[in-house]
């Protein structure tokens, strides 16, 4: 036992008080006489006994109570069980991720534990909240609580690392309280290795009671028609025994398209046939998991002409006009001596066809081209030289040819998941019409093979960038040199190196990442785009690139949703943000990950612990309870015994 004044039990000294007054009473006893006194003598005898009985009694009784009443004011206590942290700082860590969305056995996990949380925590004290979103310093219950009422899911993926890292950056000499609440989904063992070894951390990961879920992944237009795009839907189940789902593709709001989805694989694929023109809108399922990927936004532009130039000798681009048609693209060849390179700015894709030799002048221009969202198409000559070739591709990225081999090779390999040929092949085909070559250089390159030959060496490969590719053949493909053109996949191959993901195609990015989006748009130096939709407008980062304008949003917008880039009150182009569909799974639960760490199943028990634990034991009220406990003690005796 400790005394919080223990320098009032210097006042025990007045206990010699009640035993002075006890034995140096100056009262004496006054000799009566009576007639026949004898007869009182045994009565005398038995009323002296009892008086010194009840001296006593009420001794005792008065020095236990001034002695109850001294020790009370010095407060006496028993220490708390972890009095060390009693100063720790708290900080809470919730997970608002959209995993969180899931239903627990109170609703959803993110809102219950807000609820908790509300319900749980001392008004005044003092603590940090750190969400995936939103970060709240040194605030209390009474400050936070409407922003933890209004809470949003956010669409960031819960990284406690970065997380930990902001709360290690605030210096203090205290130890820290930290509350992790989280289901898990994804979690790492790496990712709390900067907790601090001082710091007093719980766990509380609340459990989903329904883990099965369909997302909607992704759009692609799997064929064009001549008056028809045939629009396919991509769909991911995680968990098992589906039923059917319906799922709906909206225009502007409008319902267009409807069907019923029956899961027999875990990948699913929906195809709608929709009008060639311009849509700006969503497709859309109902299923009782996650709500957030049950929609994904996408916007088609109506089909404009892609501009492509062959720059090459006339006799060896027949076969680019029969691929490079009228009705899809403005198609033109320029021998090198003739081209007018103020034309080379307004292509979306340019094919060097077999230069013998490329000028500086040329490769400046092309550098140029690409890092404004053109595509490159590079098709060596087996006259070509290798310095002139590497001079070239060194713009683009670490590509390297070397000596031309005139071995005879045969291409026997489709890199499938290379997005020249994401859309095009239905299956993987094993068995096809090879191709050949005759000469090739022998390319150094860490860049993914388009097309393979039989040895794994590449025949066609691509340096990507953020806004465009360069594809380069190892082998020259005229007639003489390879039978390249006479095989099917010549037009699928050169007509997607043509097209400009930004100007064809499914529009629908994923906010948070950082790949720039280019549009036609012609500025004047102070002028600027905007991103806008009825609910959420901003301002992206812009680089005027001549007659576009290449933007970056980065973790813009909030919401996803379809909108509009605007020029002043000029519509530019649709556009469409999606959330990353990367809480979709919910069986990544991952609990052992928290393992080495302190587990909770509720908010309200962590801090009751909390509370207990640094708590001490305030026994003074029962010396006040004593006190007046040994005061009705003499007042009894006072009656009661004679």
């Amino acid at each position: 036992m400790q005394f919080k004044h223990p320098e009032i039990l210097y006042f025990l000294f007045l206990l010699v008080i009640p035993i002075l007054v006890h034995l140096f009473q100056l009262r004496r006893f006054k000799k009566e006489y009576f007639t026949n006194v004898r007869f009182l003598q045994e009565l005398s005898i038995q009323t002296r006994k009892s008086s010194k009985l009840k001296k006593w009694l009420l001794l005792a009784t008065r020095l236990l109570i001034l002695a109850c009443i001294i020790i009370a004011f010095a407060q006496p206590f028993f220490k708390a069980k972890d009095s060390n942290n009693v100063t720790n700082e708290m900080y809470v860590i919730l997970d608002n991720s959209f995993s969180m969305q899931a239903k627990g056995k109170k609703g959803e996990l993110m809102k219950r534990a807000v609820q908790e949380l509300l319900e749980s925590a001392p008004e005044n004290m003092s603590f940090s909240l750190l969400t995936n979103s939103e970060t709240f310093w040194n605030t209390d219950m009474k400050s936070v609580r409407k922003d933890l009422q209004n809470l949003k899911y956010s669409a960031s993926a819960f990284e406690p690392e970065n997380l930990l890292a902001k709360i290690n950056g605030r210096k203090t000499v205290f130890n820290k309280d930290i509350v992790v609440i989280t289901d898990a989904v994804g979690l790492q063992k790496k990712q709390l290795k900067s907790i601090d070894a001082n710091s007093n951390t719980y766990f509380i990961i609340p459990k989903a009671e329904q883990k099965n879920n369909i997302s909607v992944d992704s759009v692609f237009i799997s064929q064009q028609l001549d008056n028809f795009y045939e629009i396919g839907v991509k769909l991911s189940a995680y968990g098992n025994d589906f039923k059917s789902i319906p799922i709906a593709l909206y225009n502007k709001n409008k319902l267009i398209a409807k069907t019923l989805v029956q899961f027999d694989t875990k990948k699913k694929n929906v195809v709608f046939t929709i009008p060639k023109e311009d849509f700006h809108g969503y497709v859309s399922i109902a299923d009782n998991g996650l709500e957030y990927d049950n929609k994904l936004f996408f916007s088609i532009s109506k089909p404009e002409k892609v501009n492509v130039i062959s720059i090459g000798d006339a006799d060896k681009s027949g076969f680019l006009s029969r691929i490079y048609t009228n009705d899809e693209f403005s198609f033109n060849n320029f021998p090198l001596a003739n081209l007018d390179y103020n034309l080379l700015e307004k292509q979306d894709a340019i094919v060097l066809n077999e230069l013998k030799d490329i000028p500086q002048a040329l490769q400046t221009t092309l550098k140029s081209f690409v890092e404004k969202g053109g595509n490159l198409v590079v098709i060596p000559s087996t006259e070509s030289s290798v310095s002139n070739i590497n001079s070239l591709l060194a713009n683009f990225g670490a590509m390297q040819f070397k000596s031309l081999q005139t071995t005879q090779k045969m291409v026997t390999k489709i890199n499938f998941s290379h997005p020249l040929f994401g859309s095009v092949f239905e299956k993987k085909t094993e068995n096809f019409q090879y191709p050949n070559t005759k000469t090739s250089f022998v390319i150094n390159s860490n860049a993914p093979a388009a097309l393979s030959y039989e040895d794994q060496s590449a025949f066609l490969s691509s340096l990507q960038n953020a806004v465009s590719s360069v594809y380069v053949f190892s082998a020259a493909i005229d007639k003489m040199n390879s039978n390249f053109q006479n095989s099917p996949l010549i037009v699928p191959t050169f007509y997607n190196m043509a097209q400009s993901g930004m100007k064809s195609g499914v529009n629908a990015i994923t906010i948070g990442e950082s790949k720039p989006f280019v549009v036609d748009a012609l500025l004047s130096k102070d002028e600027i785009v905007s991103v806008k939709n009825g609910d959420e407008k901003f301002i992206p980062v812009q680089q005027i690139l001549n007659n576009k304008v290449k933007l970056t949003f980065g973790d813009y917008p909030e919401t996803a949703g379809n909108f509009g880039i605007f020029k002043q009150d000029e519509l530019v182009k649709n556009i469409s943000f999606n959330y990353a569909r990367t809480e979709s799974d919910l069986s990544q639960t991952n609990e052992d990950a928290a393992a080495d760490f302190k587990q909770a199943e509720t908010i309200d028990s962590v801090f009751t612990t909390l509370q207990t634990n640094r708590t001490d034991n305030q026994i003074w009220k029962w010396f006040v309870i004593l006190t007046l406990l040994f005061l009705a003690t003499e007042l009894f005796i006072q009656k009661l015994v004679k």
